[in-house]
């Protein structure tokens, strides 16, 4: 996807039809200039993307040693591990993280982008390929390394690494069928804003009609990530569809969750259902059963992104610039043995 080159102030000034000094003005002090030329002057804004420089104009290469990491959540592992693979590629180069956290809200992540590019970082790393307008509006004018995460099923703003969710899920489906399966639910993330969940749940869908299984819309459900939201929709799939066989949750967090209520009432895992997750979190393997889970290179990520940052910033070229790192079914007792699908 081509990228503009970075926006000026004249640029703005041109396509409002006032000075650079006017463009200044506005920006920094609204207050002081008419309501009409204001208005003008912000519409331009909007319409090219220019991000005001916060940094010292003194710094002579106008960036700084700053790398800016833009993640759903702080609190969830997964997430965390990513990070610290930046960090332990970043830190030694010389360059520092600037954490931010959207809350899976679009709105809130256009708002950090604004907010970071304005820093002058070297760099930036976003979760995911589904942005807002006004964020791409962003990220295609700056001239700065960037680098999408978590899915390669898309066009990327500049380069991107991680995995296809619409490939992990078919193949996990494809296992629980191997497995024995013909009626599989799926717990997906919601599917709004998030093109990982949209992803994951395609290719549940997809699979189902390839193997020809039950396609049973109750036999899908959305649910934000918890230990309490994943025994939620177990019993919300157990008495819509008490045949279900197996249960696919898109996030281990409601697998687990899904796990325990099951060990309460009583219900065998898996000789009268099996559960499976995703992600491979530390307590998948801990439980009893252990979880089969689609595992992802959640730190490999990181350390991926942070390398394509660098050799870009040093000039060099990024060739792949979408890089798959795969995936793998790890097999675990809580689903029957079998063959475990490919990466």
């Amino acid at each position: 996807m081509e990228r503009k080159s970075a926006v000026r102030m004249e640029d703005v000034a041109r396509l409002a039809g006032v000075s650079s000094i006017t463009v200044s003005r506005v920006l920094n002090h609204p207050d002081k200039v008419a309501e009409g030329t204001r208005e003008r002057v912000l519409a331009a804004v909007e319409a090219t993307g220019y991000i005001p420089n916060s940094v010292a104009g003194s710094l002579a290469s106008r960036r700084t040693r700053v790398i800016g990491a833009l993640v759903p959540t702080i609190t969830n592992s997964i997430f965390a591990d990513t990070i610290d693979g930046m960090d332990d590629v970043l830190r030694p180069a010389g360059y520092q993280l600037l954490l931010g956290a959207t809350g899976y809200s679009l709105d809130e992540e256009s708002r950090l982008i604004s907010a970071m590019l304005a820093q002058r970082p070297a760099g930036l790393l976003a979760t995911g390929l589904q942005h807002q307008a006004q964020a791409y509006t962003l990220l295609r004018a700056t001239e700065i390394p960037i680098v999408e995460t978590w899915n390669v099923d898309g066009d990327p703003v500049d380069m991107a690494v991680g995995f296809s969710n619409f490939r992990a899920c078919h193949a996990m489906v494809t296992c629980l069928a191997e497995q024995g399966a013909r009626r599989i639910g799926f717990v997906s993330a919601p599917t709004t804003a998030n093109d990982r969940a949209e992803q994951r749940l395609l290719g549940y869908r997809r699979a189902v009609r390839d193997l020809g299984l039950d396609a049973d819309p109750a036999l899908e459900r959305e649910a934000k990530f918890s230990f309490h939201a994943g025994a939620e929709r177990l019993l919300e799939l157990l008495a819509a569809r008490p045949d279900v066989e197996a249960i696919f949750f898109a996030n281990d967090i409601l697998a687990l969750g899904a796990l325990f209520e099951c060990q309460r009432r009583g219900i065998r895992v898996p000789e009268d259902l099996a559960i499976a997750g995703f992600d491979d979190v530390e307590l998948a393997a801990q439980v009893n059963p252990g979880l089969t889970t689609v595992r992802i290179p959640r730190y490999g990520i990181g350390r991926q992104a942070a390398h394509m940052i660098l050799r870009r910033i040093e000039g060099g070229v990024v060739d792949p610039s979408v890089v798959d790192l795969g995936f793998e079914i790890v097999q675990r007792a809580s689903t029957p043995a079998g063959s475990a699908a490919p990466a």
